[in-house]
């Protein structure tokens, strides 16, 4: 085992066997462990009250009373793992103790080798408690679909794969960039199972959605008494993610004071809980994501410059969708398939003028409006074929749907016969009139054009409607 495994862990000994406590001390400090010895109920007590321990070993006939007691008492932390240990007859003793909290136990006369591994497998319990906990209500994991436009991006993403298997341990942070929608969530989630921690624990932390008050203290975790509603201590999400990656979804969301410790936490490989004095190892792969320019911010000052570079080490730039209209279809169709599995429909399809609609469209929602649109379609439309009528007239905001040979479509191309300006001017001009209800000094504004020389267009495209000259 590793010795970065127990490396600045507090472990505090419950045992009146001298020399057994003295030979788990020594194991446990030569794998880096900060070892407490207590010989009896009272001295037990006297430590609880007085340090913080991340696990205790628990002998269960102590010579002043039962290990039990501490457990009946709640002496112990919430983050505190209690292991018992108990000769061949007090099996019994060692299964009440589970039932008080007690997360695992070893029957004497064992190994002192053997105790790291148990240590390691109450962390994982402690763990996967606290991503129990956070996972409640977690949305499902939108599609990731790589289509000719990411080629490229599949292409960067396999080479960061190639590194961190490579590497194993102390894996880089990665940044990922990206409009509301894209595909940011999928793509940490993508990382993290085809990566060599795909076993580990994947915490999804939304910073957007944390209270500044509290985000803290969900990050980093607190101690009993940190804080007015602190009644218990409690793991943090770095804590949680140990082994594994964190993903820190809209970072710029965090305080300015925050994100320093979010940096102390990736260069030192170390946290402290709110409240607490003990630095704690971590061994985090933080994947980090924004909707935002973060150059940008670090300008403004509103985002850290040392945290940003040490972020932007492996940068993913995800496209827009209306960058990808080559994929478009083909992503729509994946992601009807699996809408209709989910609401146990059969299979639709999407009509010629659908498929048109869907193409003009500029998606500002990007994938995930696409999904939006297409399970409301599923739900809405009567039979096996979907034609998104009302695409693009859900909001004033909202441009209506565009065909890809207009020329204000996003996905417009010159045809080879030519172009006419003059048309697409005229056009211009009308929309501006139209908006300003026929004020010619209005629609100039809007335009960005002097009155006369507006004056001077409509005058002009009179004068050839009529075949004169103005």
């Amino acid at each position: 085992m590793p010795q970065s495994t127990l490396t600045g862990l507090g472990v505090l000994v419950i045992e009146d066997d001298t020399l057994l406590r003295k030979q788990i001390a020594a194991h446990l400090e030569s794998l880096g462990a900060d070892v407490t010895g207590a010989a009896t109920l009272g001295a037990a007590k006297r430590f609880l009250v007085e340090l913080e321990f991340d696990f205790a070993l628990l002998d269960v006939h102590l010579p002043d009373g039962r290990g039990t007691d501490l457990l009946e008492e709640k002496a112990f932390s919430p983050n505190t793992g209690v292991i018992v240990m108990t000769g061949d007859s007090g099996v019994t003793g060692a299964v009440e103790a589970m039932r008080l909290g007690a997360l695992d136990y070893l029957v004497k006369p064992f190994e002192v080798e053997e105790l790291p591994l148990v240590i390691q497998r109450v962390r994982r319990t402690r763990q996967s408690a606290r991503l129990d906990e956070h996972r409640r209500g977690e949305a499902g994991d939108p599609t990731l679909f790589f289509g000719s436009a990411l080629e490229e991006l599949e292409s960067q993403l396999q080479k960061i794969l190639a590194a961190d298997r490579r590497m194993q341990t102390d894996l880089p942070p990665i940044l990922i960039q990206g409009e509301t929608g894209t595909g940011k969530t999928s793509i940490a989630r993508w990382l993290h199972q085809q990566g060599p921690r795909e076993a580990q624990p994947l915490v999804e932390v939304n910073c957007s959605a944390l209270p500044e008050t509290l985000a803290e203290s969900e990050l980093f975790g607190h101690e009993r008494g940190a804080f007015t509603d602190a009644r218990t201590a409690r793991l943090g999400l770095f804590e949680a993610a140990s082994g594994g990656t964190l993903f820190l979804d809209e970072i710029p969301s965090l305080a300015l004071p925050l994100q320093a410790k979010v940096l102390s936490a990736i260069e030192d490989h170390r946290i402290r809980r709110v409240g607490g004095n003990k630095m704690i190892p971590v061994d985090v792969r933080v994947i980090a994501a924004t909707n935002r320019d973060l150059k940008e911010w670090v300008t403004q000052g509103q985002f850290r410059e040392d945290l940003y570079h040490r972020l932007d080490l492996y940068r993913i730039v995800l496209p827009p969708l209306r960058e990808r209209s080559e994929d478009l279809l083909k992503l729509a169709d994946l992601l009807m398939r699996r809408l209709c599995q989910r609401h146990r429909l059969p299979g639709r399809t999407i009509t010629a003028a659908g498929g048109q609609r869907l193409l003009a469209y500029g998606w500002p929602g990007n994938v995930r409006e696409l999904a939006h649109e297409l399970e409301r379609a599923i739900v809405f439309e009567e039979g096996t074929t979907l034609s998104f009528p009302h695409l693009g007239r859900g909001s004033p905001e909202t441009e209506p749907a565009r065909s890809p040979s207009d020329c204000l479509s996003p996905d417009f191309v010159f045809p080879p016969e030519g172009f006419s300006l003059e048309q697409t001017i005229n056009r211009l001009v009308d929309r501006a009139l139209k908006q300003a209800d026929g004020n010619v000094s209005a629609a100039a504004r809007l335009l960005g054009v002097t009155r006369d020389y507006l004056r001077y267009r409509l005058s002009q495209r009179e004068s050839d409607e009529r075949g004169i000259q103005p």
